[in-house]
């Protein structure tokens, strides 16, 4: 049966045969017996007597809804895409200057005592620039370009582990019910992107029910086959672990649904969100391997699943804590290559005030030069990932062909994982993302330098 919003199509094709002896194709709703709803394909196809003249019309149904909602992924997905590319370049250039204003807000309080007017000033400054890097972080997770460091994690763990940091965030008028399975399969994610997962997903049910309600969240495992994939193709088959946060709110209509993952869309009023949240959670599933879908229904609630593929391993605990670094001072030689002069400057000075001797080069090949013509030690190169004529990586391998015992810092605002770069030893080269501080960049060099 056709649907009624359609019949209109119908008729005008009919009329179109019957006045011009031809007909477009033209796409319509239909409801089978069963009361599935489809989107068919109709085109005529006209039938001849032997004598050549035409004796009438077949209509050839074809059912296309499978490959409407196919198109309309691979569309979203493009769109998702380019996004990505212009939000992570943006993140990259911005992450510069973050940290030249960050380092360098650090340097002045240490030159500002505890009466001076100024401190507060400056300490402002710093918290306006921390404000600015968590966007960032939000725009590189998006563009599946933030540095993680993945691990073996149990979801329904850190579910469990943050149960009273979500109330306290939710507020008393929102009941969680978390249902968590205790056998629930091992994933491999980071668990910094992991707990912003939890935490927008959660937020953004808070927003939608302004007077309170119910906050479900669930874990499972799951096996996807054939049937799993005839609803949702872009699934590969396999183990996964998954989340599932249900709210009571007010729901969505079609309409938001299909810009629901883009970065800065919001049916917030302003002031109120950045439109950032869902478009994260995309970013960092995507970049964990999973998938994620929203199903939602106007003043009946909201469902947000993900879905994390199994991986082997033993979980690491939650809260699990790292050891305390040593002061980061010493005399070790450092060589510091940069293209950003401001950055650059703030490393340097950074890393001679805490004892170091430090080289400085402006790209590849200068370094290349202090390498091959300096007869003193350098015991540590410390380069940005992306820079011109020679890209970091290039350069650590060629600096450790002429210098063995030099050990690797790369420094970067734009990579995909803190296991993307190797060494020709085929181990893994440490990463230190962007922005950091001054005292972050010693800390990481006393890190590295005191690793045997």
């Amino acid at each position: 049966m056709v649907v009624p919003e359609d019949r209109g199509k119908v008729l005008a094709q009919v009329d179109e045969l019957v006045g011009n002896g031809s007909a477009r194709s033209i796409e319509y709703r239909i409801v089978r017996k069963d009361g599935v709803a489809r989107l068919v394909r109709s085109t005529p196809v006209p039938q001849y007597g032997s004598d050549g003249a035409l004796v009438g019309y077949d209509g050839l149904l074809q059912d296309v809804t499978d490959l409407r909602v196919l198109e309309d992924q691979l569309a979203q997905a493009q769109k998702l895409q380019s996004i990505g590319r212009l939000a992570g370049g943006v993140a990259h250039d911005f992450n510069n200057l973050l940290t030249a204003i960050l380092g360098n807000a650090e340097l002045a309080l240490l030159d500002l005592s505890d009466d001076q007017p100024a401190q507060e000033s400056v300490r402002e400054i710093v918290k306006a620039a921390e404000r600015a890097a968590s966007l960032t972080r939000q725009l590189l997770s998006f563009a599946r370009k933030q540095i993680i460091d993945p691990v073996p994690l149990d979801l329904s763990a850190v579910v469990a582990g943050s149960i009273e940091m979500l109330r306290r965030l939710l507020g008393e008028d929102v009941e969680i019910m978390a249902e968590l399975d205790e056998g629930l399969d091992i994933v491999k994610a980071d668990p910094g992107q992991v707990q912003q997962l939890l935490v927008n997903l959660t937020v953004n049910a808070r927003d939608a029910m302004p007077d309170g309600g119910r906050l479900a969240i669930e874990t499972a495992n799951l096996t996807v086959g054939d049937e799993y994939r005839s609803v949702h193709p872009d699934v590969a088959p396999g183990r996964y672990a998954t989340l599932a946060v249900t709210d009571t709110g007010t729901g969505m209509g079609e309409d938001v649904l299909a810009h629901l993952f883009e970065p800065f869309f919001t049916t917030k009023r302003q002031g109120e969100g950045t439109g950032l949240g869902l478009a994260t959670c995309h970013g960092i599933v995507e970049q964990s391997g999973g998938r994620i879908w929203v199903h939602s229904e106007v003043g009946l609630g909201t469902t947000v699943t993900v879905l994390l593929p199994v991986a082997e391993g033993v979980a690491r605990p939650v809260g699990e804590t790292s050891i305390s670094l040593p002061p980061p001072t010493g005399t070790e030689t450092v060589l510091v290559v940069e293209d950003d002069a401001s950055v650059r400057r703030l490393a340097v000075l950074g890393l001679r005030s805490n004892g170091f001797t430090v080289l400085e080069a402006a790209n590849a090949a200068a370094a290349l030069e202090l390498a091959t013509t300096s007869t003193a030690p350098i015991d540590l190169l410390v380069s940005d990932v992306v820079m011109p004529g020679m890209r970091g990586p290039e350069l650590a391998a060629r600096l450790r062909a002429l210098r063995p015992a030099t050990r690797l810092l790369l420094v970067s605002g734009h990579a995909e994982t803190n296991e993307a770069f190797r060494d020709d030893d085929g181990r893994v080269i440490q990463l230190l993302p962007k922005p950091f501080t001054p005292d972050c960049l010693a800390h990481k060099v006393r890190e590295i330098l005191d690793t045997e």
